[in-house]
């Protein structure tokens, strides 16, 4: 794997927003990850990694799909805000040489979900959502959660996510449906 560093030396590039989340992030995931005995490397490898492409433009985005048979679906195409999650993954694969699975799926469903995440998985998804710097209304109930279960913590980022795009009358993934009922499942 190349040195994990460059990434660190680019976001100092980037805008300072996109920086503080990312490392933001990595802590929250930190953090997660010492109570539930994760893998603290996978997760700051994932944590660094998981916007690596959300600064590019839907062109780009599209075209790096294009151009490198990056599996999409169908919304995923029609949305393409939501591409920065699998082109982000292939460039960690490509530009840094990340091989573990965990590690790549933590980025490529960051935004999105699925059902049967991993740990790792989980503790992106809920880490980018509750960082620090992250100020909505329900988001302590959230942090609060991840700290007794990660599961229901997954759970209420999921609620999250549905009603917050409920409420601007935007299209919801399925993939967070699938997730949430997945693990709504398990409860009973």
């Amino acid at each position: 794997m190349k040195n994990i560093n460059i990434i660190k030396k680019e976001l100092n590039s980037k805008e300072n927003f996109r920086k503080e989340h990312t490392l933001s992030v990595v802590r929250a995931a930190v953090e997660i990850a010492k109570k539930y005995e994760a893998d603290i490397t996978k997760v700051k490898i994932a944590g660094l990694l998981h916007d690596y492409a959300r600064n590019f433009d839907n062109e780009k985005l599209l075209k790096i799909v294009e151009n490198n048979n990056i599996e999409i679906d169908d919304l995923e195409k029609e949305l393409p805000a939501l591409l920065h999650s699998p082109v982000g993954a292939f460039l960690a694969k490509k530009d840094f040489e990340v091989k573990d699975p965990q590690i790549i799926n933590a980025i490529r469903y960051h935004t999105i979900g699925r059902p049967n995440m991993s740990l790792i998985e989980k503790i992106i998804f809920v880490a980018d959502v509750i960082e620090p710097n992250r100020k909505f209304p329900g988001v302590e109930q959230i942090r609060e959660k991840t700290k007794t279960d990660i599961d229901k913590a997954v759970i209420l980022v999921c609620d999250f996510t549905i009603k917050y795009n409920i409420e601007r009358r935007r299209i919801i993934h399925p993939n967070t449906l699938l997730t949430r009922n997945s693990l709504l499942k398990g409860e009973y």
